[in-house]
């Protein structure tokens, strides 16, 4: 699924919503996700094919698995988090990573 398609998929849902207020939604959620990974923070999206739990018991309960997800990070992620690990290694200057937000 692409962005686009998430967008209209979710807009079809949400009749009582405005094309654009989706098409926001969903670019605040990835860019939160983005900025998250660039910090270096762990980002966890539950429910795609892990073993559950029985929540009273705790006891492990086996999900099957019908498909496996895929995730494939676009350009922009890619730099961010590339830019983000050089200048942490101290290996080159916010310059010479293209970010000269001083």
């Amino acid at each position: 699924m692409t962005k686009s398609e998430l967008i209209a998929r979710l807009a079809g849902k949400n009749p009582h919503l405005y094309q654009r207020d989706v098409e926001r939604i969903v670019a605040t959620v990835f860019d939160e996700i983005s900025k998250a990974l660039a910090r270096g923070d762990r980002v966890e999206l539950r429910g795609f094919g892990r073993t559950g739990r029985n929540p009273r018991t705790g006891e492990q309960v086996a999900v099957a698995s019908k498909r496996v997800p895929y995730f494939k990070t676009g350009k922009d992620l890619r730099d961010r988090l590339n830019k983000e690990a050089v200048r942490a290694a101290g290996l080159a200057s916010p310059e010479a990573t293209g970010d000269d937000k001083s």
